[in-house]
């Protein structure tokens, strides 16, 4: 197995509900002009919170300076798990359940925070560019280890990390976060970049102008409807999660489907918002899928998480975190 190193040096930030309007120039530049921009990754999600923007350096550019715009404070690379060749974008999904244990689990033996990015295409795992030498040391034998330069994939050195870390204690790792399921069904789709303009105005709307109606007033568990969309264009591939609902007013042949047809239920991890610097929170959640061989994406955002998982199985899924919440 391959860990590729993205070249891009990655902004997560968080724009606020009502500082949005302010940033829609930019935005919609970055999705659907990106010809026009020197802009290689782009991820935009809308929670009932906030929406949460992962951008490369140049697309954060396209942004502008305000109040309603909240930056983690730090740069953030891109790693991606490949099975034999390929490059990160085009290379079979391996799931985030799938890299759990060789991934997930390892860094957060070692207290190395990552933010998670599923995609219709692959699994981004963000980590803080001051990590990346613990980062390389602790999975470097497991996989190799190969850096994107210019497009070409190379070997990636090895920082100058040859000793020096001790190995971590393993301790368990109990759920410590609330988990609510909320009532929508979800996809997870993409469609080819050149139908894009013509679904452009219906992309538009469901970003920036559908939101407020569908919003509930309560948080009731397990029985609210949420607003969550994300859509992502990286590297010219474009992925896109969306609600049952939503995806109804796309024309027919437009969105990809999955191989299975599968629609997916989502499970949020966080009362308050989770921070940046807990670390173990996506190993919590995912080990447990692993075990379970259950697939899932997972997306981080500025302030809570969302795991998607197939439909038939978000009883057991439940069952099985909270059993791992009470456990120690």
């Amino acid at each position: 197995m391959e860990l590729h190193i993205l070249e891009h040096s990655l902004k997560v930030a968080s724009i606020e509900k009502e500082g949005i309007q302010i940033c829609t120039h930019g935005l919609i530049k970055l999705a659907f002009l990106a010809s026009k921009t020197r802009c290689k990754f782009f991820s935009l999600t809308e929670t009932p919170e906030d929406y949460t923007i992962i951008v490369d350096e140049e697309g954060f550019k396209e942004l502008p300076q305000s109040e309603h715009i909240s930056v983690a404070d730090a740069t953030w690379l891109a790693l991606n798990v490949v099975s034999g060749g390929g490059n990160a974008s085009n290379s079979p999904p391996i799931g985030v359940t799938k890299i759990a244990k060789s991934v997930i689990a390892p860094l957060a033996d070692h207290n190395i925070s990552v933010f998670m990015l599923s995609t219709y295409q692959t699994d981004f795992i963000l980590v803080r560019e001051r990590d990346l030498p613990m980062v390389m040391h602790t999975l470097s034998s497991e996989f190799t280890l190969l850096r994107v330069v210019n497009g070409e994939t190379v070997a990636a050195h090895n920082l100058g990390v040859t000793n020096g870390f001790v190995k971590p204690k393993l301790v368990p790792r109990p759920i410590i976060h609330p988990l609510s399921s909320p009532s929508n069904m979800f996809c997870v789709t993409s469609l080819d970049p050149d139908t894009l303009p013509s679904v452009a105005t219906l992309l538009m709307d469901v970003m920036f102008y559908s939101g407020g109606p569908k919003e509930p007033g309560a948080s009731s568990e397990d029985s609210s409807h949420i607003r969550f969309f994300s859509f992502s264009l990286i590297e010219g591939y474009i992925s896109l999660v969306m609600d049952e609902q939503t995806t109804q007013r796309f024309p027919n042949n437009v969105l990809f489907t999955s191989a299975s047809g599968e629609l997916w239920k989502m499970v949020r991890i966080g009362g308050q918002p989770l921070g940046f610097d807990e670390c173990g929170i996506v190993a919590q959640i995912s080990e447990p899928l692993a075990t379970a061989d259950i697939p899932a994406y997972y997306i981080s955002t500025f302030k809570f998480d969302h795991a998607l998982v197939p439909e038939e199985n978000i009883q057991s899924v439940i069952g099985a975190l909270r059993t791992e919440s009470t456990t120690q």
